[in-house]
């Protein structure tokens, strides 16, 4: 709890000094400008502002009390007002170094030619920064009504030398991080499943994060989920957030009734739940191995046992469901040096970044090597999807919700 006080007073503090700082800014500027530009900055600066501010305030007050969803909206117009600052302010302080340096100068070799000029922000810095304010102000609101179900069908061909014949051309589909309590659009979210069954895959694979928090999230969207169909079975493994460590329980056994309550959930869907545990698909007498972990993830809740999911299996092509690409790092790599494929999520790929032309950038990759699609080394891979759902900020701006089609050769 006071953890939670300090890191919000800290933001608050960030968030006004940037306030006051872009402020000033504009301020001893737009005084200059044509009338219409005038009224676009100000309008915009304060528009941004209110939203942020009364988002806040509805969420420190409303928030327990409305619906997971519409306070991703108001966590989504924080971040817009943020990143517009953010983006503005960086060319400010390149203008104040800039301003420093020659001050600085002037002090040490006084130029008399210049000794009564004024050192003023400069018109190019500051218009600079307003193109790139103007880029997150477009973006992050087109991206949470254009991008939260724009679902993208990403498909891989895997090549094994020790598969089974009767399994090449195996068609598997992978998808992850549903996040149902963010949902807010229903028959958006069954056009993607429609799209998963288009595809006829002959199984189908869901690595974690069913829900934000609570089970109860599910239950408007089962009648949704129960239709992914595939003659080999649908298999699925927990996230970190399936565990309910991201909210206030009203006792230790209210939190663990959500763990179970979910846990039946998905036998409910039709899913078979992995729980450090291993299956067999098979086909004329031939087989491959389905192992699932439970979250195993670098800094988050870390409880599953590959050991003992691992222990008995015998077959010539494994594949494991683990959560946290930061497992196949870690310890799968390591330890487990036959496991060929492993099929993560968790990432979401920031839910925000570029990917064009063979290109991918995000801000995640600043906290994880492996973040989006397909890795290898060695004979082993690695394919992290980029998750079917959202969290937080309720969109999406060039990396779109994914179902991932893989197949095997």
């Amino acid at each position: 709890m006071h953890r939670g006080l300090i890191f919000l007073l800290v933001v608050l503090v960030i968030g006004g000094l940037i306030e006051w700082y872009s402020y000033r800014a504009l301020k001893s500027k737009w005084d200059n400008y044509s009338g219409w530009f005038r009224i676009t900055l100000k309008s915009a600066f304060f528009l941004f502002l209110g939203l942020s501010v009364l988002s806040i305030l509805l969420m420190m007050t409303a928030g327990p009390y409305l619906p997971r969803y519409i306070n991703n909206f108001f966590f989504g117009f924080v971040m817009i007002n943020f990143f517009v600052k953010i983006a503005f302010s960086a060319f400010l302080l390149l203008d104040d170094l800039r301003r420093i340096f020659v001050f600085t100068k002037r002090k040490i070799v006084p130029d008399e030619s210049e000794e009564n000029s004024k050192i003023t922000r400069s018109d190019f810095l500051v218009k600079a920064g307003i193109i790139a304010a103007a880029v997150p102000a477009i973006s992050y609101p087109l991206g949470m009504f254009v991008g939260p179900y724009n679902y993208k069908v990403r498909k891989e061909n895997l090549k094994f030398s020790k598969l089974p014949e009767s399994f090449r051309g195996l068609k598997m589909i992978q998808i992850s991080d549903i996040h149902a309590g963010s949902f807010y659009d229903k028959e958006a979210v069954m056009r993607g499943i429609e799209m998963i069954n288009q595809e006829k895959p002959d199984v189908v694979f869901f690595t974690g994060d069913l829900v934000n928090d609570s089970a109860a999230e599910m239950e408007n969207y089962m009648d949704v989920f129960s239709k992914i169909h595939a003659p080999m079975g649908v298999f699925s493994v927990l996230g970190n957030h399936d565990y309910g460590d991201y909210r206030s329980w009203n006792s230790d056994q209210e939190k663990e009734n959500n763990l179970t309550r979910l846990k039946e959930i998905h036998g409910e869907l039709g899913w078979k739940l992995l729980l450090d545990e291993h299956v067999y698909l098979e086909r004329n007498e031939e087989k491959i191995a389905i192992i699932g972990v439970e979250n195993w993830g670098s800094g988050f809740h870390q409880i599953g046992d590959l050991n003992k999911a691992y222990s008995g299996v015998d077959a010539p092509v494994k594949i494991l469901l683990s959560h946290d690409p930061t497992h196949w790092d870690k310890q799968v790599k390591k330890d487990f040096k036959d496991i060929d494929l492993t099929l993560s999520g968790h990432t979401h790929g920031a839910q925000m970044g570029i990917e064009t032309h063979g290109f991918k950038w995000s801000p995640i990759s600043l906290r994880y090597d492996k973040w989006a699609g397909l890795y290898k080394e060695g004979e082993q891979y690695l394919y992290v999807n980029r998750g079917y759902g959202f969290l937080g900020y309720p969109g999406r701006i060039g990396i779109w919700p994914e179902i991932t089609v893989l197949e095997l050769s």
